[in-house]
């Protein structure tokens, strides 16, 4: 039988039928770690908005720094980086507090190692372009 939501978590009436929903069955964890999961989950938000505002301003400012293309391809890049960032890291903040709240190990994080080769890439193409451009 699947657990419920009513049990220790619950019990003081405190959590609504959305964070019910979301976080699930299970007891809450210290509020340490849960004010440090929030408080990482809006580090990666922060990270995801500099990429889309890079993408932008390489967009808007660029002008004939690049070609077109290149400055559209780095532009549309980083843009996609951040929005993929941004939904990654709202999934990765619920599973880190459901695996916290059901004493389960914490999950891999595989974002770290996705956006260091984004930018990597972003940056291997930002310097192909100026070595070609200049």
């Amino acid at each position: 039988m699947p657990p419920s939501f009513e049990d220790e978590s619950f019990e003081d009436g405190r959590a609504g039928r959305f964070e019910r929903r979301v976080l699930g069955p299970g007891r809450e964890p210290d509020p340490r770690y849960s004010l440090a999961n929030e408080r990482t989950f809006l580090a990666w938000i922060r990270t995801s908005l500099t990429l889309l505002g890079g993408g932008v301003a390489i967009e808007a400012f660029a002008g004939d720094a690049f070609g077109v293309v290149a400055r559209r391809g780095l532009a549309l890049g980083l843009v996609c980086l951040g929005m993929v960032l941004a939904a990654v890291s709202c999934y990765r903040w619920v599973s880190l507090e459901r695996a916290m709240r059901q004493g389960r190990p914490l999950p891999l994080n595989p974002v770290g190692l996705a956006l260091a080769a984004g930018v990597a890439i972003a940056a291997a193409f930002l310097a192909v372009s100026i070595a070609v451009r200049g």
